[in-house]
This record gives C-alpha cells, structure tokens and sequence, in this order.
C-alpha cells in the first residue's frame, strides 16, 4: 500500500509540474502570438502610407517635371528622331555629317 501511495504521490507531482509547465508556455506562445499580431499592424499601416506615398510620386505631372528637368528629356521631334533599321544601320531624319568628315575627304584628296 505504501509504494503504491508513493507512485500516486509522484504521479500526481508529475502532473501538476506539467501542468504548470503547459500553462507557462501557453502564456508564453499567447504573448509571442500577440506581439506579431502588433507588428503585423504595424507593418500594414506602414504599407498604406508607402502606397499613398508612391500614388503622390507618381502623377503624370510629377513624372514629367522630373523628366524634363532632372534629366534633361523634351518632347520628340522630327529633328533629333533615329531611325534603327533591322540591320542595325541608323536612319537620321536630318542628316548630320560626322564631325571627322571634312578632313578625311580632304587628306584622301
């Protein structure tokens, strides 16, 4: 009778440290669970004031105000238009003689 006191004693010892256990590390997951609940929060308020951001950044207008004053583009005209053949042989539209032409048909001559 008494062994089978102490097992019982033991078994029940046992069962209530992992109960304790189980309880610590439910509490544990709950609060790790929470915190990513929270920084998944974040991150989303975060991605709607970018995409608001990136709506305002990119305005037609926006866009070609940079265009033409940080890189330097302009509208297209017949006047600096190329035009590529399959061949890979550029077609200007106005013919432009290249800058050594003058001195090399005058030394052939």
């Amino acid at each position: 009778m008494m062994r089978l006191s102490m097992l019982l004693l033991i078994a029940t010892v046992g069962s209530a440290l992992w109960l304790v256990h189980s309880h610590y590390e439910s509490r544990r997951l709950f609060m790790a669970l929470e915190s990513a609940r929270k920084e998944n929060q974040r991150i989303e308020v975060d991605l709607d004031r970018m995409e608001v951001e990136r709506r305002a950044q990119t305005t037609p207008l926006r866009v070609e105000k940079i265009a033409r004053q940080q890189l330097q583009m302009r509208n297209v005209s017949p006047a600096i238009t190329q035009y590529v053949t399959t061949t890979g042989a550029v077609n200007l539209a106005v013919p432009v003689k290249p800058p050594g032409a003058a001195t090399a048909s005058g030394a052939a001559q």
